[in-house]
């Protein structure tokens, strides 16, 4: 399977089009559809339902576009890696991260990286736990920024001087809002909205003292914006971390913290053993500056 085949199978994903992909490959049609035929015949299924305007991928194509992703960028890293000047720090750096205050941190290292190294870019994955785990194990990221009590032991590790406070989003009409705190038993049987990291990892089930199957969890999420949105439109309440959302005074929705409060850590992980390419030794060392400094 050829790594340039791969690129114009995305490339038609992308599109929705092979038409619209050719273009942007700057090929001619005939070609493209040959090597996507030759794609399908190679691997025994079909790709794509052709339609009349629009082409859509069944579900082997949507399996084989993950897969691709993921191939591709990590030859691309790989070739930026191979590819720096000696004496020169350039290139890519690949860092995933959940939705919280940790990413300050990070944002003010990087600052001081692009001082120094101003031709290291760096690219940002957000997702939960799972996702930067399944990418940092296949090498397609070269740190991952983990939330709370996440299972470690198979990485090298520092723990980030900095932690987040676990709470409710509520409507600001909302009776939950005229109060200073939430307790456990204020929440047992209403509609709640909750992390499927957190659930996962007993976090809040922890908090309330019983487990979580006890609770209305009437639905989950793993990035809080689409989940606060649900919270506006009267599903339910929303437990998640502090400063994710904007609970300003022109916002329809208010933060309350937890009682007894929650806090969950964070780290910063990578592969045992992993040999780092120039730019994410600078990176890490510009990381422990920062926090030095504090």
């Amino acid at each position: 399977m050829d790594i340039r085949v791969l690129q114009y199978f995305l490339a038609v994903a992308r599109e929705g089009s092979i038409t619209s992909a050719a273009e942007q490959l700057h090929m001619t049609q005939p070609p493209l559809s040959r090597q996507l035929k030759d794609l399908e015949d190679e691997l025994g299924v079909q790709l794509f339902i052709r339609g009349n305007r629009k082409i859509t991928l069944t579900e082997e194509g949507r399996m084989l576009r993950q897969r691709a992703e993921e191939i591709v960028t990590l030859m691309e890293k790989t070739k930026s890696e191979i590819g720096e000047i000696p004496g020169s720090i350039s290139g890519e750096l690949y860092l995933g991260c959940g939705e919280s205050r940790a990413i300050s941190l990070i944002a003010r290292a990087a600052k001081r990286l692009h001082k120094r190294y101003p031709k290291i870019r760096i690219n940002i994955y957000s997702g939960n736990a799972e996702d930067i785990t399944e990418k940092l194990d296949k090498g397609i990221l070269d740190f991952g920024v983990f939330i709370g009590a996440t299972d470690l032991s198979k990485y090298d590790y520092i723990k980030l001087p900095c932690s987040d406070a676990w709470g409710l989003i509520v409507r600001k009409d909302s009776s939950f809002a005229e109060k200073e705190s939430i307790k456990a038993q204020d929440l047992i049987t209403q509609p709640l909205i909750c992390s499927r990291q957190a659930l996962n990892e007993n976090e809040i089930s922890g908090w309330f003292g019983c487990p979580s199957e006890n609770l209305n969890i009437v639905a989950t999420y793993n990035l809080i914006y689409n989940a606060a949105v649900m919270v506006e439109n009267y599903i339910g309440y929303a437990l998640t971390l502090d400063n994710l959302i904007d609970t300003s005074w022109e916002s329809k929705l208010c933060f309350r913290s937890l009682e007894p409060r929650v806090h969950s850590t964070h780290s910063l992980a990578w592969r045992k053993y992993q040999i780092f390419s120039g730019a994410a030794e600078k990176f890490l060392a510009a990381l422990q500056e920062e926090i030095e400094a504090l």
